[in-house]
């Protein structure tokens, strides 16, 4: 009975963190990139390519379970290649050396994103509502 009010407990606990844990909260450490920070790195990527064109997108939020060693060096972003099969367009945040550690030298994290419909053109657009 004991045990069971412990475990009780212990996973009350783990959802009581788990709940207020966001993206928002999962800054880089020594250790890890945090997700926030990869998630502005697509944002700033996003932010470009929408000023270039027609075409307007949305940055969602990476994969919550996520967890890459921290990058040695500035990230670079771009455009997930249709080669690797994603069915959905994202954006890839590259850490082309990560810090040294014992499971991965280099990563890269696929961003998903959404087409926004241009108020520009919906605007001028006589089909529009």
């Amino acid at each position: 009975m004991l045990r069971s009010i412990q475990l009780g407990a212990a996973l009350s606990a783990c959802a009581l963190g788990l709940a207020s844990w966001s993206i928002e909260t999962d800054h880089s450490t020594e250790h890890t990139h945090g997700l926030f920070e990869i998630r502005e790195e697509a944002r700033r990527f996003i932010s470009h390519e929408n000023a270039r064109g027609d075409q307007q997108w949305e940055v969602l939020e990476p994969n919550l379970k996520t967890l890459v060693p921290r990058c040695a060096v500035p990230l670079e972003t771009q455009w997930t290649p249709k080669s690797l099969g994603r069915s959905k367009p994202s954006v890839m945040v590259i850490c082309t050396v990560a810090v040294p550690n014992s499971v991965m030298k280099r990563w890269d994290v696929h961003v998903p994103v959404k087409q926004e419909p241009n108020p520009t053109k919906a605007a001028t657009d006589p089909a529009s509502p």
